[in-house]
């Protein structure tokens, strides 16, 4: 047997819970918030043409996608980090900014990876209840924070529970936060965000020196198998982020995929209507079966059931449907097919 000594803090890191994949008989899957369409159009023909090159290494940090990232938000190329997704980008952040034994704040429940790299980062993880409504208590977070804090992890929309943190809301909140903690705003759903009143990072970054955004091409852009994810900020904050990256993490593949997809908005915008549709009829009908639903913004549902979440995935996927349960405590439900938002609320129809 093995002498080596495991980090403490590793050993004792939750383990990540993917979402369930599809196996043997036609299932919709309803588990990794995935949006049901192929890459956008052009997609494939430039992933077929980049794996031609294959045995080439692809460009260190992706600097072709970095540029027409920052052409296409209007910043400067330097605040621009291009990584294997978001969550690659937010180790990088806690890596760079978080020393062993600093704190970093999370609301909780929220994305799972969150405690999972604050505790590879040595740090100590706080998570802040959610309020009864499934938003983020960005109050009693600004109010966790200690002379160890060091970073400050904003999911919006929230993942699992769905609702945006507002803009005023989060000014109020920037407006307490010391200057020397680390704000990241992870956007990862952004793009299916309805709500008018809620907050865009691009309004902010020019007002907090301490925020960081992170955005992904896994959703709305449907590229959640080539991961790849961007940070935007100062300078400064970016140049420490490429700093700890693994170079030649992004692949040529990925790159390609991602510049032609950033050139689909219409297409793509498309889209991502028809998921909110979808999205809007299924919260209007199961409030109307009387569930509690968080106000949904990005491209799933939560439904709180505490016990009773594991048993309802069951029965979902006894209908053919594969969702997301967080045992305990509710299950997501992400938003695809028409067809399999049906069957699902005609499950839930069972258990109000």
């Amino acid at each position: 047997m093995s002498r080596v000594p495991v980090r403490p803090s590793v050993a004792a890191l939750p383990a990540y819970q993917a979402g369930a994949r599809p196996s043997g008989r036609l299932v919709y899957k309803l588990s990794s918030n995935e949006l049901p369409f192929p890459p956008l159009p052009g997609v494939l023909a430039a992933v077929e043409g980049a794996a031609a090159d294959a045995n080439r290494y692809p460009r260190q940090m992706a600097d072709e996608l970095t540029a027409a990232i920052a052409l296409f938000h209007g910043v400067e190329t330097g605040g621009v980090a291009v990584g294997a997704g978001a969550i690659a980008l937010l180790g990088y952040a806690l890596a760079a900014f978080v020393e062993p034994g600093d704190q970093v704040i999370y609301g909780w429940r929220s994305f799972e990876a969150y405690p999972i790299l604050a505790g590879v980062a040595g740090a100590e993880a706080v998570g802040v209840p959610l309020t009864d409504t499934g938003q983020l208590d960005l109050g009693s977070m600004s109010a966790a924070i200690t002379p160890t804090t060091r970073a400050i992890l904003v999911c919006s929309p929230n993942n699992p529970t769905g609702p945006a943190v507002r803009r005023d809301e989060f000014d109020r909140f920037m407006a307490v936060v010391p200057t020397d903690v680390l704000v990241v705003l992870d956007e990862a759903y952004v793009d299916f965000v309805t709500d008018s009143a809620a907050v865009n990072s691009f309004e902010a970054l020019g007002r907090y020196s301490n925020l960081l955004t992170m955005r992904t091409f896994s959703k709305a852009y449907g590229l959640a198998g080539l991961r790849v994810g961007y940070a935007v900020g100062r300078p400064r904050l970016i140049e420490a982020i490429r700093a700890v990256a693994r170079p030649f993490e992004v692949s040529a593949m990925a790159e390609l995929a991602a510049i032609y997809s950033l050139q689909m908005q219409e297409a793509m915008a498309q889209r991502v209507r028809q998921v909110v549709e979808t999205r809007t009829v299924t919260f209007q009908d199961l409030v109307a079966q009387g569930w509690r639903v968080p106000e949904p913004q990005g491209n799933f549902v939560w439904l709180e059931l505490g016990a009773d979440a594991v048993p309802f995935a069951g029965a979902c996927q006894r209908a053919g449907l594969l969702v997301r349960p967080f045992p305990g405590e509710g299950v997501r439900v992400s938003i695809g097919e028409p067809v399999a938002a049906e069957r699902f609320l005609e499950v839930a129809a069972t258990w109000v």
